[in-house]
């Protein structure tokens, strides 16, 4: 029993390393490639692994590892900044689809309360694929944009009475009245309303003294007894496991430690989601969906049409205009993981048959596949249909052409956009020299350009993406990256393509100094040389040593290449600089929509209500202006740009929506 079972974990995980390897290169989410390897593997197709009681346990706790961490993506202060769009616009868009496809669900033949399940399932939209594919596009903050995220925010809400609802028509071997369902949606709300007030009241104090331990074991098992304990309890009243981890994850959102419990929870969230999403697929029989490919289709642009029609309906009044309506139903158009967890649950219980769950999963799959092409062409699709003309460029093309224009110039190319890679782009900018930064981390670069700096995605290594940055009009080229090796070999592509260019290269320490001396390095600059160098100044200057001797000392021992200071005993235990992560503090944007608390009150007002963090920008209509003065007024649609610690930032951005 134990070698089988130890045997199938080993063929799941082998094919859904390939799988999920392949999407990531396609940029599709992973969640298609779980789905594939289940009904690849499962018992309708190739029959190599088993849908056991072993499995379907682990995938339940998948559900609530699942629902906990949409639940950590849930924002109160954003609600209430956004209470208008969320409630009204977000309502009339659940219900509406909720009633049209439960209607036809209840025309089938499924019980009434079944049917308003299978409509909420239909109703639900995917959080991840909008939100990543619209920031990538930079148009979360646009009209269409705000209002996609304002439904999203009431599914969010909404999914809890469907899944109240889900679990009491479930329960084994019991007969369901209206009066019961009515009982568990109500119980559903109460619960909703406690743990709000229990994740802003109850649940901060705890997870502070724990913090406070510096334990990071003792954090990730507060939060592992969080998520199940909440599951538990919610159970034990007769509602769902997934319910309890919802509100959980809901809980800790409202606390400033959200981050670091997303950060402790991703190990056992990753493998546990994987294998649900695994079980999921092994109930799709590829030979039944390959008979039914009309039936599928059919239902596939059903649901893309009307969940479509009925968005861009509810959505004129606040869009001001069909065209950016229809371009909101457009993004909201697809399937998404709350679908498939209300799914799972009637599929559990046995309350919908094997054929009407294998068409619902198809057509929600392959929405989900299709989604990032038509979020990603939705403004090009909304002029078709409504037969309009407008401006050629969308506001990533305008970017584009931006940096383009300014790869023209005389320019300073920075290689990595991290701490230091920032620190130099505001000094230069200080002084009015223009930059072009390369970066690998696609959310730094994401944030950035958000930000309004010239940022692009790209390995600096590469010679055509120096090229494409206007390496042969830079007047000069600085490399942050700590990385020695990646430091050589971008400092070789450079000098095959400019000789004469300078190049400045950061390091860590002087270990690879002559190397990159050799490869074409102008000037090496090592952090830890430097900061003697600082502190043999500041003694010099303290024991009253001339200011001009001081200043040729120091360039002396720098045109030496730091012969001076590199004669050293080393310690057998040398660590690396920062080695405690001490050095916490980011950079956050924050998009100020309708309803903001913010909007018309000064910086100084938000720093008096909590905010400690620092206001480092302020991007408004397009023009970024560093260092605003403490009086500056925001206005709706401001891009507010915060500098500090998690915590911080965290406070920061409820404070600026919700006060």
């Amino acid at each position: 029993m134990a070698d089988s079972m130890l045997a199938d974990v080993l063929v799941l995980l082998a094919a859904t390393l390939l799988v999920v390897a392949s999407l990531r290169r396609l940029r599709l989410p992973p969640v298609l490639g779980f789905l594939a390897v289940g009904a690849a593997l499962g018992p309708h197709a190739l029959g190599w692994v088993e849908d056991t009681e072993t499995t379907s346990t682990l995938a339940e706790f998948g559900v609530v590892f699942l629902l906990f961490t949409l639940g950590l993506e849930f924002s109160l202060p954003r609600m209430i900044a956004m209470r208008n769009e969320v409630l009204a616009l977000g309502s009339a868009q659940v219900g509406l689809t909720a009633a049209a496809f439960g209607g036809v669900a209840w025309w089938l033949g499924e019980p009434a309360a079944v049917a308003v399940v299978l409509g909420g399932a239909v109703a639900m939209s995917s959080t991840a694929i909008v939100i990543q594919q619209l920031t990538e596009q930079g148009e979360l903050n646009r009209t269409h944009g705000r209002l996609s995220f304002g439904i999203l925010l009431f599914q969010d809400l909404a999914f809890v009475p469907f899944l109240a609802l889900a679990g009491v028509i479930g329960a084994a071997g019991t007969e369901y009245t209206l009066t019961e369902v009515l009982t568990a949606v109500a119980k559903a709300g109460a619960a909703l309303a406690i743990v709000l007030a229990a994740g802003r009241w109850l649940l901060r104090p705890m997870f502070h003294e724990i913090a406070v331990s510096r334990t990071s074991e003792l954090f990730t098992l507060a939060v592992l007894f969080v998520a199940v304990g909440a599951a538990w309890a919610t159970h034990a009243v007769g509602l769902s496991l997934a319910l309890g981890a919802f509100l959980a994850g809901m809980m800790l959102a409202e606390t400033e430690y959200r981050y670091q419990v997303e950060a402790g929870i991703r190990p056992f969230r990753d493998i546990l989601l994987g294998l649900f999403f695994v079980t999921v697929g092994m109930q799709l029989d590829p030979r039944l969906l390959a008979h039914e490919t009309l039936l599928v289709t059919a239902l596939l642009a059903s649901i893309l049409l009307l969940k479509a029609a009925i968005v861009t309906v509810v959505a004129r009044g606040f869009a001001g205009g069909w065209f950016k309506s229809l371009r909101t139903g457009i993004v909201l158009s697809e399937g998404g993981e709350f679908g498939f967890a209300l799914i799972a649950l009637l599929l559990q219980n046995r309350l919908i048959g094997q054929e009407l769950t294998q068409l619902l999963l198809a057509a929600i799959t392959l929405s989900m596949v299709i989604s990032p092409l038509l979020i990603r062409h939705n403004k090009w699709l909304a002029r078709k249909i409504l037969r309009e003309s407008g401006p050629a460029q969308t506001e990533l093309e305008r970017e584009e052409a931006a940096t383009d224009a300014l790869a023209h110039r005389e320019h300073v190319v920075l290689c990595g956009f991290g701490r230091v890679g920032q620190n130099v782009a505001r000094v230069l900018e200080a002084h009015g020299f223009e930059y072009i930064a390369m970066d690998l981390d696609p959310f730094r670069v994401r944030t950035a350009r958000q930000a309004g700096d010239p940022v692009v995605f790209g390995d600096a290594a590469d010679e055509q993406v120096l090229s494409s940055v206007g390496l042969e009009h830079a007047s000069a080229v600085v490399i942050t990256f700590s990385d020695p090796d990646r430091s050589v070999r971008i400092v070789e592509s450079i000098r095959r393509l400019r000789d004469d260019v300078p190049v400045l290269v950061r390091m860590a320490d002087d270990t690879r100094l002559e190397e990159l001396v050799a490869a074409g390095a102008t000037e090496v600059v090592p952090e830890t040389l430097e900061a003697a160098l600082m502190l043999v100044s500041q003694a010099l200057i303290v024991l009253r040593v001339p200011v001009g001797q001081v200043v040729k000392t120091i360039g002396d021992i720098r045109r030496h290449r730091y012969s001076l200071l590199r004669s050293v005993f080393r310690s057998d235990k040398a660590q690396l600089i920062d080695g405690s992560h001490a050095l916490r503090e980011e950079l956050h944007t924050v998009v100020l929509p309708p309803g903001a608390w913010s909007i018309g009150q000064s910086l100084d007002a938000v720093s008096a209500r909590g905010a400690e963090v620092s206001f480092t920008a302020i991007r408004r209509d397009g023009i970024v202006g560093r260092d605003p003065d403490p009086s500056t007024t925001l206005r709706e649609g401001d891009v507010v740009v915060i500098y500090g610690t998690p915590e911080a930032l965290e406070h920061a951005e409820a404070v600026l929506l919700a006060g």
